[in-house]
């Protein structure tokens, strides 16, 4: 039986050096299992929370070394001796023990990173990739990756008002051929803005922060490079975008600052409705703000069967906003980001809720990532076919994409790329 012997864990650095944790579950037998968390620049109102120590005299207020003692402390007494292998009990526990809805009081990045180490540790217990512990043996299909090669908003000052302007290989054969076609179109892309003057800087992500003077000008430029690095716009590679409107919510009003314009909720609506018109745009992420629930209903009535709307910071991972935007019919599609919750079960269940009513799911890092690669096996494992881990390029995102060429060639034969598939614009329930 496995059983766990002991936890520790360990502050680190995430990738915008800042600090994180890192957890090492050891179990009787000797096996053991390491996972880190990421942490958000842009985050919802309504996330669980990161535990962080405000002493200002460390890392400017960011240690988190309170969260490392709340591992060795009391969830390393508390898991002592219990089974690796009932993730839900395991995650039960956690719950209890911090006893806040929102991981206040142990803090999400200490309750996420003992979650995943221990899945972790399970699957090396069993001799299995984390993919098919998490998913079963039904696991196989390979996520479209939603590369970010353009960085805006809270992941690059001085950018765009809009976060994430984001290339989808839709048409690639294999999961491997759409990384190919990413990295080629990132790097066309680069010498496109170098040529025109724009700039190479580059934002948390990994995309570049070109100075345009409108949020519309990046999409110019990204068919541009579709098309330069010999890709059909809209049949091979199409555009994802994450507007990210919380950073731009002015009381009742959105202030796009580049576009000189300040817009209603519908007008805002109207504004995206253009993008639409104009440019193969199939995915929008957070386009209002994260308390714009009639906003959100108004768009998916009336954009909801020609692009995938994706609720991010108004779902925050949370079964309870799942529910309810399943019930308000806003969005189709729900973003899974393990961090917004605190445990593997609770992301499970979230996206097992959305899949059930008919929406689509995509897995996503954090702007703050770490080297674990754990959301490539959880997207693998939900069979969602979809995944944002930022650009083709910086150690803590290409993690996440050979992680995944590992799992494709580990599946052989039996893998399938999600491809234009996974794309479905609808709330109608369907097979899977």
């Amino acid at each position: 039986m496995p059983l766990i012997e002991s936890l520790h864990a360990r502050e680190i650095l995430d990738s915008r050096g800042n600090p994180t944790l890192e957890v090492k579950v050891t179990l009787s037998g000797g096996v053991t299992g390491i996972a880190s968390c990421p942490s958000g620049a842009s985050t919802g109102t309504f996330e669980a929370r990161e535990l962080r120590d405000d002493d200002a005299s460390r890392y400017r207020g960011k240690g988190v070394l309170h969260a490392v003692a709340n591992v060795n402390g009391r969830l390393a007494a508390s898991l002592h001796g219990q089974r690796v292998d009932n993730q839900r009990e395991l995650d039960a526990l956690l719950n209890f023990l911090d006893g806040t809805p929102t991981k206040a009081h142990l803090g999400a990045n200490a309750t996420l990173a003992v979650s995943l180490a221990c899945a972790r540790a399970a699957a090396q217990y069993h001799h299995i990739p984390l993919y098919l512990y998490l998913g079963g043996s039904n696991a196989h299909v390979l996520p479209v990756p939603m590369f970010n090669v353009v960085n805006g908003g809270a992941h690059a000052k001085g950018g765009t008002d809009v976060q994430e302007y984001k290339i989808i290989p839709i048409g690639a054969p294999t999961f491997s051929e759409a990384l190919r076609y990413g990295s080629e179109i990132y790097h066309v892309l680069g010498d496109v803005l170098i040529s025109r003057g724009y700039g190479s800087s580059i934002g948390d992500e990994g995309g570049y922060v070109p100075g345009v003077t409108s949020n519309e000008e990046v999409l110019t430029l990204l068919m541009e490079a579709i098309e330069l690095a010999g890709y059909a716009a809209g049949t091979d590679v199409a555009i994802g975008v994450d507007p990210a409107a919380n950073a731009f919510r002015h009381g009742e009003e959105y202030l796009l600052r580049l576009d000189s314009q300040t817009l209603s909720s519908e007008e805002l609506i109207s504004y995206w409705t253009g993008w639409l018109d104009r440019y193969p745009i199939i995915s929008l992420e957070d386009p209002l703000a994260d308390d714009d629930w009639a906003g959100f209903a108004s768009m998916t009535k009336s954009l909801g069967d020609r692009v995938q709307i994706v609720g991010d910071d108004l779902f925050v991972t949370n079964p309870a906003f799942i529910r309810r935007g399943i019930e308000e019919k806003c969005c189709n599609c729900a973003l899974i980001k393990p961090n917004q919750i605190g445990t593997m079960t609770e992301t499970l269940d979230a996206a097992a809720i959305a899949l059930h009513a008919g929406y689509a799911c995509m897995v996503s890092h954090r702007s703050g990532e770490t080297l674990d690669t754990g959301i490539a096996d959880l997207a693998v494992a939900l069979n969602c076919g979809q995944i944002k881990a930022g650009s083709p390029i910086r150690g803590e995102r290409v993690a996440k994409y050979n992680r995944l060429l590992e799992i494709e060639h580990e599946l052989g034969e039996t893998a399938k790329y999600a491809g234009s598939s996974a794309f479905r614009p609808t709330t109608e329930i369907d097979a899977r």
